[in-house]
């Protein structure tokens, strides 16, 4: 049961896709200690999932670990019918996923690379909605997902990251205007350099000294975001806070795009 300000008199659990990650860690305790219930999904990393399981249950809530390739939706579908089966209901899903990409120009993207980046994260998160929609059309529901301030200034050598992110955000907005009136709101938190997760995974291959000075400077808060701050706004969406809210971006970068 969940029952707070935050999510006040709600059955169910926060379904957190990606869980398992640094972002996702923080968003998965962020959203026990307001008073959800939370389960997590892995790709293959199981003890960083039950580590951010054991985050949850700090708090005093219930945490379930699922492992789950997103690009296979046969998959997706067993998945979320077993969730649904033993928790009864979701009512929010957060999708904190992302895959493990190179860097590099677009000229030298091969035609394969992009496809599996595409199957991994936007095909991926499709068939997340597509499996969860007619569940949360009964209760509503909330859809929050992870993007990227790079749909605003360019980064250099990313196009893996931001043209994923930039088909799922259109997808949010449809979301967001075709299912309202079935009380499900979709909303968008767009991030800069978070010093978490992926990130930290890339200083000293894709990232040095140089480029993270570089746009600490070009910040107007002149330094990197923490994942607890990104946590924060994902609360706030997925929260009854956020009741009128949805099709919006949330953009967290210490002003780097400004």
């Amino acid at each position: 049961m969940v029952a707070s300000s935050d999510f006040p008199e709600q059955d169910g659990v926060a379904l957190v896709i990606g869980g398992s990650g640094g972002i996702g860690r923080a968003i998965c305790a962020k959203l026990a200690a307001a008073g959800s219930d939370v389960v997590l999904t892995y790709r293959s990393d199981q003890a960083a999932a039950e580590a951010a399981a054991e985050t949850v249950r700090a708090h005093g809530r219930s945490a379930t670990t699922y492992a789950l390739s997103t690009e296979n939706n046969a998959v997706v579908d067993t998945v979320c019918a077993e969730i649904i089966s033993d928790h009864r209901r979701i009512h929010t899903v957060v999708n904190a996923a992302g895959s493990h990409i190179s860097m590099k120009y677009i000229a030298d993207i091969g035609p394969g690379e992009f496809r599996q980046v595409m199957d991994a994260d936007t095909n991926g998160y499709f068939n997340i909605v597509h499996a969860l929609l007619p569940h949360m059309r009964h209760a509503g529901g909330s859809f929050v997902t992870i993007s990227t301030t790079g749909l605003l200034r360019w980064p250099a050598k990313d196009a893996l990251s931001v043209v994923p992110k930039a088909a799922i955000d259109a997808l949010m907005t449809g979301i967001a205007r075709e299912e309202g009136r079935n009380g499900i709101r979709a909303n968008t938190v767009a991030l800069g350099l978070i010093d978490a997760g992926l990130f930290r995974k890339l200083i000293g291959v894709a990232y040095d000294d140089k480029y993270i000075d570089a746009a600490i400077r070009n910040s107007a808060l002149k330094r990197l975001g923490t994942a607890d701050e990104v946590a924060e706004a994902v609360l706030f969406f997925a929260s009854h806070r956020a009741r009128f809210v949805t099709g919006q971006t949330l953009t967290l970068d210490g002003g780097y795009s400004l």
